[in-house]
């Protein structure tokens, strides 16, 4: 996991901020999240304050900003609704707009070499021009029995991949001082789950299915490292395509009342019950995926997020297709709330901000 800034070559990527408002911009709605440490020998947490607010349609394309002063000004009623005076930001770029690699070098080199054989490095496997990127690296640990290497991670995205962000949180009056990888920020929130289970992640096989608009993405650990990475084009708007095409509503009155409820009592039997054993259905077929790609032969748990994961009896029909003990990712359950978050709402809500909590933690990065 990536545990340095995204620093991208650019000046402010590198400033130390006390206090980081983490940033999830998909291409259904904004999600603010912002944490508060309690202790630090514990590593506990609070947190203050959150909101979602839905993104118009065609703002975004593939994970990229199509639309910047609708972006900008959903980030900006985003902000207001939180009602907080902090405008430090940390954002994070969709996986597939970031190329990473590992490299083994020896240990011990001063930064500016290390610098410069990552860039040699990166100009063999990039397949852009070095000056139309922003790069970065980071250690991420000793090679195992040999004290005289070390691991690094290379991060390289295109410029204007990183700039459209910066330049949508800009326009809101928001200040981007980290980028992340949505990947990575997903495990950094994930990890604060793994307290429920009883004999936690040593030696166990954990497939994080996080179910978003238009895309379904799999994440398999083992021993809390990712070992296998898949999306597959199936989302909540499939549901909502559903309740248009049933109800004979436009996509955005589906949408409404598919948040709110407000529909039809044959609703649940009709439409909500086929979509989630379709659901189901996707997320066996990428686990017999991970099976047929990799070395590996069972999943001990299945962690669902995102918006549908909190529909009612979703991870018991998963469980059943799967033979997977399933669960609701919740990376605030050992968390304090503050005041301004009621416990009811926020169970609704928390599978959908993962990334986002992901990236508040960085305020809390000793890096």
């Amino acid at each position: 996991m990536l545990n340095g800034s995204f620093d991208i070559n650019l000046d402010f990527f590198r400033m130390k901020s006390p206090h980081l408002i983490g940033v999830d911009i998909s291409s259904s709605s904004v999600k603010m999240v912002e944490l508060s440490m309690l202790g630090k020998a514990n590593q506990s947490y609070r947190i203050e304050r959150y909101v979602i607010e839905p993104m118009p349609a065609d703002a975004m394309l593939d994970g990229g900003i199509v639309n910047l002063e609708t972006v900008s000004e959903c980030l900006q009623r985003s902000w207001r609704r939180m009602g907080t005076r902090q405008r430090n930001v940390a954002l994070a770029l969709p996986v597939t707009d970031v190329i990473t690699k590992k490299i083994i070098v020896p240990a011990g080199q001063r930064e500016d070499d290390l610098a410069f054989q990552v860039e040699n490095e990166a100009s063999q496997y990039i397949p852009f021009p070095l000056d139309e990127i922003d790069l970065d690296f980071q250690i991420v640990k000793p090679v195992p029995n040999n004290p005289e290497e070390v691991e690094i991670l290379i991060a390289a995205s295109r410029k204007e991949k990183v700039e459209d962000r910066v330049a949508a949180a800009l326009s809101a009056g928001l200040k981007a001082v980290v980028m992340d990888i949505e990947s990575f920020a997903a495990q950094a929130a994930f990890e604060q789950t793994l307290g429920q289970l009883p004999e936690g992640s040593s030696d166990q096989v954990i497939a994080l299915v996080d179910i978003g608009a238009t895309v379904m993405k799999i994440n398999v650990f083992h021993n809390g490292e990712p070992v296998y990475t898949r999306d597959q084009l199936f989302g909540g708007n499939q549901l909502t395509q559903e309740i248009s095409n049933q109800f004979n509503l436009s996509m955005e009155e589906s949408e409404i009342a598919k948040r709110n409820g407000n529909l039809p009592g044959n609703y649940k039997l009709d439409v909500l019950q086929p979509f989630c054993e379709t659901l189901a259905i996707e997320v066996m077929r990428a686990i017999q995926f991970f099976y047929t790609s990799t070395q590996y032969t069972e999943v001990n748990y299945i962690f669902i997020a995102g918006g549908c994961a909190v529909i009612p009896g979703l991870s018991d029909i998963i469980a059943s297709r799967t033979q997977v003990s399933t669960l609701i990712v919740n990376p605030f359950t050992n968390m304090e709330l503050s005041s301004r978050v009621t416990a009811r709402q926020l169970n609704t809500d928390a599978p959908s901000l993962l990334i986002a909590c992901g990236l508040a933690l960085r305020s809390f990065d000793p890096s």
